[in-house]
C-alpha cells in the first residue's frame, strides 16, 4: 500500500478518531454535521495549541528514547495511519515495537491523571490498535498514554478484542448516519444544554 498516496487521497473519505470520539458522545452530532452540511463553531482553546506544542516538544526530545520499563526495542515518531478495510484514519504520536513482538500506540496527553482513563483517550487509542495491526501485520493488545501534566507518567490501556469489534460495529453505524440514516439523540439531556444543534434537534 502506498500510504502517502492513499492517506492523502481528498476523493477518499475516512473516519478520524475525533470524529468517533464526537459520535460517541451524540450520534445526531455527525448526523447535523455531515448529512446537513450544519457546521459547527469551534474555537481553537489556549489548551489544544499548548497541547499541539507539547507534543511537537516531545517529539524533539524523545527521538532516540527508547522506554525501555516497557520492553520497547524500536519506535516510528509522529506515525500516519490508516485503514483501508475499516476507512478510518489517524497520526499517532509513536508506534512501539515491543520485545515479544508485538506493537502499540503511544500518545502524548496534555491533560492530568486522575485515577481514571477516559473512555475518550481509550477509543483513541484502539483506533490507533486497529489501524497498526492493519499497516504492519502485527498484533496489538496493548497501548499506552503519556500524562504531561503529572510529570510525564505514563499509563497502560489494556486493548482486548472485544473492544476492538465493538468499536468496528461503531464504524459502521457511523457509516450508516452518512448514507441519512437518523439516529436516536443522546441519552445523557446533560449533553444537549450547549449543543450548537440544540434548536433543531427534536428529542
Amino acid at each position: 500500500m502506498n500510504l502517502s498516496q492513499s492517506f492523502f487521497n481528498e476523493n477518499i473519505y475516512y473516519i478520524t478518531p475525533s470524529q468517533i470520539i464526537e459520535f460517541l458522545y451524540c450520534k445526531r452530532f455527525i448526523y447535523f454535521m455531515k448529512c446537513l452540511g450544519i457546521s459547527q463553531y469551534e474555537e481553537k482553546r489556549f489548551k489544544v495549541q499548548l497541547g499541539r506544542s507539547i507534543h511537537e516538544k516531545k517529539q524533539k526530545e524523545n527521538k532516540d528514547y527508547l522506554r525501555t520499563k516497557l520492553n520497547v526495542i524500536k519506535k516510528e515518531i509522529n506515525v500516519p495511519l490508516i485503514s483501508e478495510k475499516l476507512g478510518i484514519k489517524g497520526i499517532v504520536d509513536e508506534v512501539l515495537t515491543l520485545e515479544d513482538k508485538t506493537m502499540a500506540p503511544l500518545d502524548y496527553k496534555f491533560a492530568e491523571y486522575n485515577d481514571k482513563i477516559y473512555d475518550t483517550y481509550k477509543t483513541q487509542i484502539i483506533m490507533y490498535a486497529l489501524m497498526i495491526e492493519e499497516m504492519y501485520g502485527s498484533i496489538v493488545n496493548k497501548g499506552y498514554l503519556v500524562y504531561c501534566r503529572n510529570g510525564h507518567i505514563v499509563k497502560e490501556i489494556e486493548i482486548m478484542d472485544k473492544s476492538k469489534d465493538k468499536l468496528k460495529n461503531t464504524i459502521k453505524e457511523y457509516l450508516d448516519v452518512l448514507q441519512g440514516y437518523f439516529p436516536k439523540a443522546t441519552k445523557y439531556k446533560s449533553r444537549c444544554i450547549d449543543c450548537c444543534y440544540s434548536n433543531i434537534c427534536i428529542k
